[in-house]
């Protein structure tokens, strides 16, 4: 599975690619998945909610919930970049591949998890946690430095189709919407639009 599969520009897959992130574009995205999870929530009745999503074994809202945690991790994985980012390379080369070695438990927790926050989470507490980590995001986005949005590491590829082997600080701000606009196609609601 490649980042192909989403209308937005393909994350950097190489360490010297150091163009430097166009913010505005970052800042769009957030505004538009937030716009668009927000319109899928207030669209959705409870028998779609409950509806099974295509190529998952979620429902449609907890899918839903699982989209909202890939932005809801952003603050961990940047600060892992923050730190690996300083050290040498090996280091988060071989934290990656613990990482990798571990996908089955990751799987396991990354599916139990999206169910438990999919049933327990009401739609509206899950349109104002979209809402407020998009705002966290814009405010955090706008507050890096260049030279903190062009440290990376090495991630798990096991984990996410749209983890390369290397990301940068202003990959991970990307990775959020690469993996909402992917899941989005799986769910089985009906178009707010």
């Amino acid at each position: 599975m490649t980042s192909d599969l989403s209308p937005f520009s393909k994350l950097s897959a190489r360490r010297d690619d150091t163009e430097p992130v166009d913010r505005e574009i970052v800042h769009r995205e957030l505004d538009q998945a937030r716009e668009t999870f927000l319109a899928l929530l207030a669209a959705a009745g409870d028998a779609e909610l409950r509806r099974r999503s295509t190529g998952t074994k979620w429902t449609n809202k907890q899918l839903l919930f699982h989209m909202l945690l890939g932005f809801l991790i952003i603050r961990a994985l940047s600060t892992l970049v923050r730190a690996f980012g300083r050290l040498p390379d090996s280091f988060s080369r071989a934290y990656a591949r613990l990482l990798n070695k571990a996908t089955r438990p990751f799987d396991a927790v990354n599916y139990l998890g999206s169910r438990l926050g999919g049933n327990t989470l009401t739609v509206r507490r899950m349109g104002i946690m979209f809402d407020h980590v998009v705002t966290k995001l814009h405010r955090r986005l706008d507050a890096e430095s260049d030279a903190n949005l062009a440290r990376g590491m090495h991630y798990p590829t096991r984990w996410d189709p749209f983890f390369h082997d290397y990301m940068t600080l202003a990959d991970v701000y990307r990775f959020p919407n690469l993996h909402f606009e992917f899941h989005r196609q799986q769910l089985t609601l009906s178009d707010p639009g």
